[in-house]
């Protein structure tokens, strides 16, 4: 996607809140086309961090690798979003925006799918699926296990 399918015709106001696929955090999207969620794990540490950074926020070292996550988490939170005009979310609402905490510890946000909101129940256990937004982005997303 271009810059300006990015942020639509000059003068538009039209805003695309799509991320930018840059080389630090190509493997990462790549994984989910393929249906895998990439973590960082840091050598140093050993703990895990998300989302794709070249660095441990935990203690500093660059000396972190790409890990597949196991695909489980755990609901923290979560609002249903009924309002939200930015492409490409409109179509979408109300959709579930979501706080997880994935099972190797960190906490990541996302969108809950396959759920009637009113059967959320914070603690939950989720799984990874991913949904497919542009030929190049694939987002994850978990639903109910």
């Amino acid at each position: 996607m271009s810059a300006s399918e990015r942020t639509g015709p000059p003068g538009s106001g039209a805003r695309f809140d799509l991320p930018t696929i840059e080389e630090e955090s190509e493997p990462y999207w790549s994984a989910l086309r393929e249906g895998r969620l990439l973590i960082k794990r840091c050598r140093a540490c050993d703990r895990y961090h998300s989302y794709p950074r070249p660095f441990c926020p935990h203690c500093w070292s660059d000396d972190v690798e790409w890990v597949e996550a196991g695909g489980s988490a755990t609901l923290y939170t979560h609002s249903t979003v009924y309002v939200n005009d930015l492409p490409p979310f409109g179509p979408q609402v109300p959709y579930i925006a979501a706080v997880v905490d994935l099972d190797e510890g960190p906490r990541m946000m996302t969108r809950v799918v396959d759920c009637d909101p009113a059967d959320l129940e914070i603690g939950m256990r989720l799984r990874l699926r991913t949904e497919p937004v542009t030929d190049e982005l694939t987002m994850a997303v978990f639903a109910p296990a």
